[in-house]
C-alpha cells in the first residue's frame, strides 16, 4: 500500500515539473554557465503605437518617467536617427518585409476596418524566415496588415500563435472596434483565429503583458524565441472614448495639468511597466543573457486631429501622417549582451526596413535568399559602432496625397503635404514650461537603475563579471579590468544629454518653407527641427535629391487601397469582425466562447494528471492483490483469506463474496472518474 502511494506521489511530481517554469540564469543549478556560442539568440521586438518622440524620458522630458524603457536604452544603444513611415500599416509592412511601402502598394493611408486588402501574400515575412531556422514565433497585440481572408492573418504568415486584434485600434476594455469612417462596430480580440470573448472588461496592455510572460514562462529555452509584441498603447481608443487607463495609473501624474495628457501619460506608464515585466520574465527563465531586445514606435504621435492621443513629438516639427520629422523620426533603442559597444547614442541613419536583414544577421542566418529588398544589414554597426551601410532613406512617395520626401546624408527633401500638421506641437516637459504644463518631478537615475529592466540587466552583467573574475583567477592574475561593466548614474546623465534634441535656431535665422508651393530642403543634423529652408542656397543638393526620388518613382507599385465593403459590417456576423471574404466567415464564431473553455495548457496538464491517477489506482489494486496472495493460510480451512478487523478487535475471514463486493466498490469509485465533466477546445 505504501509503495503504491509513494509511486503516485512521484508520478504526480513529474507532471507538476513538466508544467513549471525554469530557473533564472545564474541560479545555483546552472552555476553561471555561459550560453553556447552557436545558440541562436532570442529576438524580442516590442512595438509601441503612436508614441511621441518626447514621451520617453531618455529624450529629456521629465513629464512622463519611463524607467524600464530608459534602462533598456541606457544599457544598450539609443537609436536617435531611426526612421519609420508616418502611419501604422506602412510601418508594419516595412518591418515585416524589409521593403519600402512604395514597393508593396502600402504607401497611402492605412488598411481601414472594412477594406478588403492586406499585405500581399506573395511577400515572405520576418517570422517565416525565423521559423525556418527553428525559432518559435509568437505575435501579441496589433496586426493591421489585413484580415478579410484568413490567409492574411498572423498564424497563416509565419507565427505559431497570435493573441491580439486584427484592426488598427480597439477600446482598451471592451475590445470593440469602431470603424474610422464607416460607423461599424464589433468585437475584435483573437486567440489565433478564435474569438477571445473572455477578455472583455480587461485592460489591453495588461492582457498582452500577461500573454507575453506566460509564453516566456512556458517556452523551452532549447529553442530560440521570436516574440513580436505590438502594443495598442499609447494609441487612442475609439473616438467616443480615446483616452483610457486604470485610475491607479492616472493618479501617478497629478502634476500634469491637461487631463487628456494626464491619461495619455498613464497609458505610456502602463506600457513601460509591460516592458519591465517582459524583460524580468526573460531573466527569470535564463533567456535574457542570449536575447536581442528591440523597442521602437511605429510612427510619431498624433498630437491633434483624427485619433489624437495628445502625444508629444517636441521639439520636432509635425505629427503622425506627415513627412516632417515629428511623424517619421521614431523612438527606438536596442539592447543585447551581443552588442560589444553599448551604453551609447547612435546618430547613424537606420530605416525600419533594415530590421529584417539585421535581425537575421543577429541570428547568424544567411541573407542571400532575401531577394530584392530595401533593408540593409546594420548589425555590425550596432554591435561594434562601425559605419552604417545606409546613407539614404525614402520617407515616402504618395501620389494620392501628392507628397514625397527623402533623406540622404544630412539633408532631407520634402515636396507636397498631407495637411495634417505643419507646425511644432506638443508638451515639452521642461522646467521653463511648468506654468502652463505643470511642474514635473525631477529626473531620478536611481529609479532607472532600480527598475525591473535595470535589475534584470544588472543581473546578467554581474553574472558575466563573475565569469571574468574566475578566468582571471585561473590565469593567476591578481587584478584586471572587467569587460562587463555596470550602468552608472553618470552614464545615464551623459547619454540623456546626448540623446536630447535641441533647436537653437534664432528667430532671425529661420527661413520659411511651403512644400505645397515648392520643395523644401533641410540639414537635419544641424537643424533637426526643420526651421531653416536651404532650397535656394543649395540648389545642387536639391536637384540631386529630386533625381533620387524620380528613380524610386520608376520602381513604385500602385497603391492597393480599395473602397469599403459593407459586407464587413460586424452586424452581419454576430457583432464580430471576421474574415468576411472567407467561404465560411462564421466558422470560428460557432466555436464555444473562450470563457467556457479551458486553455490548451490546462487541458494538457489535466490529461497528464488523470492518466497518472488511473495508473496509480491500477498499481494500488495490483499491490493489494499481491498482498493477498502472500498471506499465511487460515488455520480453519488452509485457504488464503483477507482478514477484516471488526470494531471490537476480533478478526474474521472475509469471504469470497465480500471480497468481490469490495473490489467492485473500488472499481466503481474509479469508474466515476470518467464521469467528470470535460470541456475541450
Amino acid at each position: 500500500m505504501e509503495q503504491g502511494v509513494l509511486l503516485v506521489v512521484f508520478l504526480g511530481s513529474i507532471a507538476i515539473s513538466l508544467s513549471s517554469p525554469g530557473r533564472p540564469y545564474g541560479s545555483p543549478d546552472n552555476g553561471y554557465e555561459e550560453s553556447p556560442r552557436n545558440r541562436r539568440p532570442n529576438i524580442i521586438v516590442i512595438l509601441a503605437d503612436d508614441m511621441g518622440w518626447n514621451d520617453v524620458s531618455f529624450h529629456g522630458s521629465d513629464q512622463i518617467p519611463t524607467p524600464n524603457i530608459d534602462a533598456l536604452a541606457y544599457n544598450g544603444v539609443i537609436l536617435n536617427s531611426h526612421y519609420v513611415p508616418a502611419l501604422c500599416t506602412p510601418s508594419r509592412a516595412a518591418l515585416m518585409t524589409g521593403k519600402y511601402p512604395i514597393h508593396l502598394g502600402m504607401q497611402h493611408s492605412v488598411i481601414l476596418e472594412p477594406e478588403p486588402r492586406g499585405l500581399p501574400l506573395s511577400e515572405k515575412l520576418l517570422p517565416e524566415y525565423l521559423k525556418e531556422a527553428g525559432y518559435r514565433t509568437h505575435a501579441i497585440g496589433k496586426w493591421h496588415l489585413g484580415y478579410h481572408r484568413r490567409e492574411y492573418t498572423p498564424t497563416y504568415r509565419g507565427f505559431d500563435s497570435h493573441f491580439g486584434y486584427w484592426n488598427g485600434l480597439q477600446d482598451y476594455y471592451s475590445h470593440v472596434v469602431e470603424a474610422t469612417f464607416a460607423g461599424y462596430r464589433g468585437f475584435d480580440m483573437r486567440r489565433n483565429t478564435s474569438v477571445a470573448w473572455d477578455t472583455a472588461g480587461k485592460y489591453s496592455t495588461d492582457l498582452f503583458t500577461e500573454e507575453a510572460v506566460s509564453l516566456i514562462d512556458h517556452h523551452d529555452p532549447k529553442d530560440p524565441l521570436f516574440l513580436y509584441m505590438a502594443h495598442l498603447a499609447p494609441h487612442s481608443g475609439n473616438q467616443d472614448e480615446p483616452f483610457q487607463a486604470p485610475d491607479e495609473a492616472i493618479a501617478r501624474f497629478g502634476h500634469i495639468r491637461d487631463p487628456e495628457r494626464r491619461i495619455y501619460a498613464a497609458m505610456v506608464s502602463k506600457l513601460d511597466d509591460s516592458v519591465g515585466e517582459v524583460v524580468s520574465a526573460l531573466r527569470r527563465r535564463g533567456m535574457l543573457e542570449n536575447s536581442v531586445v528591440l523597442f521602437m514606435t511605429d510612427n510619431g504621435a498624433p498630437t491633434m486631429g483624427i485619433h489624437s492621443n495628445r502625444g508629444s513629438n517636441y521639439p520636432l516639427r509635425g505629427i503622425k501622417e506627415s513627412a516632417w520629422e515629428g511623424g517619421v523620426r521614431g523612438v527606438a533603442a536596442i539592447w543585447s549582451p551581443l552588442i560589444r559597444k553599448s551604453r551609447r547614442v547612435s546618430n547613424q541613419l537606420i530605416y525600419v526596413t533594415d530590421w529584417l536583414p539585421t535581425l537575421l544577421s543577429a541570428a547568424g542566418l544567411d541573407k542571400k535568399g532575401l531577394g530584392n529588398i530595401d533593408g540593409v544589414d546594420v548589425w555590425p554597426a550596432l554591435v561594434s559602432d562601425k559605419v552604417s551601410p545606409r546613407s539614404e532613406a525614402v520617407v515616402n512617395i504618395d501620389e494620392i496625397d501628392d507628397y514625397s520626401a527623402i533623406r540622404r546624408g544630412d539633408f532631407k527633401y520634402i515636396l507636397g503635404s498631407t495637411k495634417t500638421g505643419e507646425e511644432w506641437y506638443g508638451e515639452a516637459g521642461r522646467a521653463d514650461r511648468s506654468q502652463s504644463e505643470g511642474t514635473s518631478p525631477g529626473y531620478k537615475p536611481e529609479e532607472i537603475l532600480g527598475s525591473k529592466v535595470g535589475v534584470a540587466i544588472s543581473g546578467v552583467i554581474t553574472a558575466k563579471q563573475v565569469l571574468e573574475v574566475r578566468k582571471l583567477r585561473e590565469a593567476k592574475v591578481s587584478s584586471g579590468e572587467l569587460n562587463a561593466r555596470m550602468l552608472t548614474t553618470s552614464d545615464i546623465l551623459r547619454m540623456r544629454s546626448e540623446a536630447e534634441l535641441k533647436c537653437n535656431t534664432k528667430e532671425e535665422e529661420k527661413v520659411s518653407c511651403d512644400p505645397l508651393d515648392s520643395p523644401c530642403l533641410f540639414n537635419i543634423r544641424e537643424d533637426p527641427c526643420e526651421m531653416v529652408n536651404l532650397a535656394k542656397t543649395k540648389p545642387v543638393i536639391l536637384a540631386t535629391l529630386e533625381d533620387a526620388l524620380l528613380k524610386y518613382k520608376v520602381t513604385m507599385v500602385p497603391p492597393s487601397n480599395l473602397d469599403k465593403d459593407p459586407l464587413a459590417n460586424p452586424a452581419n456576423w454576430n457583432g464580430t469582425w471576421v474574415n468576411w471574404h472567407d467561404q465560411d466567415p462564421m466558422e470560428f464564431l460557432r466555436e464555444l466562447k473562450s470563457s467556457s473553455r479551458l486553455s490548451g495548457t490546462t487541458i494538457a496538464i489535466l490529461g497528464i494528471l488523470l492518466g497518472l491517477l488511473f495508473l496509480g489506482v491500477v498499481i494500488l489494486i495490483a499491490v493489494r492483490r499481491l498482498g493477498e496472495h502472500k498471506q499465511e493460510p487460515h488455520p480453519e480451512d488452509g485457504s488464503f483469506h483477507e482478514v477484516l478487523e471488526d470494531p471490537v478487535g476480533q478478526r474474521e475471514p472475509l469471504g469470497t463474496g465480500q471480497r468481490a463486493t469490495r473490489l467492485s466498490g473500488s472499481l466503481g469509485e474509479f469508474s466515476r472518474l470518467n464521469d467528470v465533466p470535460k470541456t475541450v477546445d
